[in-house]
């Protein structure tokens, strides 16, 4: 495994690990600046992967698969952080400190309309990490050094194509409660 690919793993042990730093910190430690600090800290360790990520291209490496995810990862840690963030902060409340309100469960058009919000997301990040991706391409002109890039581009756009057929569906055919 290459460096890239390392610094992918470290940065999602990264991302967890600030999270619950953070909600420790402001629920436990009752500092609640602190706790936002760590919170603030997330975003970090995003720019730590795409520095790293653009600097070992630059320096002549020919794009992997682990060059590609970190993009991805990048998009997708923009554009679900703060909803990962929220979703951690509300179970951490109710489950550890017996704070606040029990993680409610969404059916009908309540869910149809998360989930749909969720794709929205999801376009975020294919934004995000395709427009990267992209510019990586574009910076290199070298077609044979980013070919598995432009695959990555390809592939996501077609899961994203698949997450929106998904999506509607839940309005056709709305998730109901089990019984």
């Amino acid at each position: 495994m290459n460096l890239v690919a390392w610094l992918i793993v470290a940065s999602e042990i990264g991302f967890w690990v600030l999270i619950i730093l953070g909600l420790v910190t402001r629920y436990i430690l009752k500092r609640k600046k602190l706790g936002l600090l760590f919170l603030a800290l997330t975003p970090v360790i995003d720019l730590i992967l795409l520095i790293a990520t653009s600097v070992d291209l630059y320096r002549g490496a020919t794009a992997t698969a682990a060059h590609a995810l970190a993009a991805i990862y990048i998009g997708v840690s923009i554009a679900f952080g703060k909803s990962m963030i929220q979703w951690a902060d509300i179970r951490f409340q109710y489950y550890i400190t017996k704070q606040g309100q029990k993680p409610t469960r969404r059916y009908g058009l309540d869910y149809a309309k998360h989930y749909f919000k969720s794709w929205g997301q999801h376009v975020l990040a294919y934004i995000i990490g395709a427009g990267f991706l992209a510019g990586l391409i574009f910076l290199i002109k070298d077609s044979a050094r980013t070919e598995v890039l432009a695959g990555f581009i390809k592939v996501w756009t077609i899961v994203l194509g698949i997450d929106f057929a998904i999506s509607i569906s839940y309005f056709l055919s709305p998730k109901k409660a089990k019984e």
